[in-house]
């Protein structure tokens, strides 16, 4: 059973749509249920997990609204300002749609490095372990000091670490800085990581074997009851295909064992997500 951990939906000039912007033609367009099936029939993909793209909480309820009725669909991560007053009302109403699993906010994104692991998050935090919702965090390898920071001080709030935290494939700079990150967080045993986005980190001019050092070192660390493959499709189409981001991601992994590939490639996220 192939699982799909990271996939997106998008259209372009509606629900809060800000990325990608038009010089990024390849995936500058519609993307929906019909073009995942479309890419995901000749593997085998039997389910996805459909994370949000825009900082809007307009994206997020059409998502869910979309996934209700799509069965290839099987959990929602959406987005909620999780530093509003109203927040954990919010959380509480997004909660109750059957398909919603967790929310990401968008960190990479924002200005100050340190804002997930600030106690000002708490209620919105709170609301998220009530109601029984993971984290998504999408980070650069600035941001893990902080997100160490957060996941010590709340261990009752299941997080996982998209894109294996954007490792610097392409220059090789701070290498050791996100290895040290990494293997800090991976020592809690309520994050877990995705295997994810590494052809896009690595861009156009990287060989694909410049991957295997970064894939080898996330599998050590997480180990496949921790790690779960994504596609970050159609983001994916940037750097590459799905049937070949699956099959690389298979070689790389080193992994041999039946059982620990099932879990990679969709035990591991069925059982975070709880699908």
């Amino acid at each position: 059973m192939l699982i799909d951990a990271h996939q997106h939906f998008w259209r372009v000039g509606r629900n809060g749509f800000s990325w990608p912007t038009p010089d990024l033609l390849a995936i500058h367009r519609d993307f929906g249920p019909a073009d995942l099936a479309e890419v995901g029939a000749p593997v085998g993909l039997t389910g996805s997990v459909l994370v949000q793209s825009q900082a809007d909480d307009r994206d997020t309820d059409w998502l869910l609204d979309l996934a209700a009725d799509e069965p290839l669909v099987l959990g929602v991560v959406g987005w909620a300002d999780l530093a509003a007053p109203e927040a954990p009302n919010r959380i509480a109403a997004l909660a109750r749609r059957p398909k919603l699993r967790g929310l990401r906010p968008m960190l990479q994104d924002l200005d100050d490095d340190a804002w997930i692991a600030s106690p000002d998050l708490d209620p919105a935090l709170d609301a998220m372990v009530a109601h029984g919702l993971s984290l998504d965090a999408l980070v650069l390898p600035r941001h893990l000091p902080h997100l160490l920071g957060l996941a010590r001080r709340r261990p009752d709030l299941a997080v996982v670490i998209d894109h294996g935290a954007k490792p610097p494939i392409a220059t090789g700079e701070d290498a050791e800085a996100w290895e040290r990150g990494i293997g800090a967080l991976a020592e809690l045993p309520r994050v877990f990581c995705k295997l994810s986005g590494l052809l896009t980190e690595a861009g156009p001019a990287q060989p694909t074997d410049a991957l295997a050092p970064y894939v080898r070192r996330l599998v050590a660390a997480f180990g496949p009851e921790r790690l779960m493959w994504g596609s970050d499709w159609p983001v994916l189409d940037l750097a590459g295909d799905y049937g070949g981001w699956l099959a690389l991601a298979k070689a790389l992994s080193g992994l041999t064992d039946p059982a620990d590939l099932a879990a990679l490639f969709g035990g591991t996220c069925r059982r975070f997500y709880r699908i």
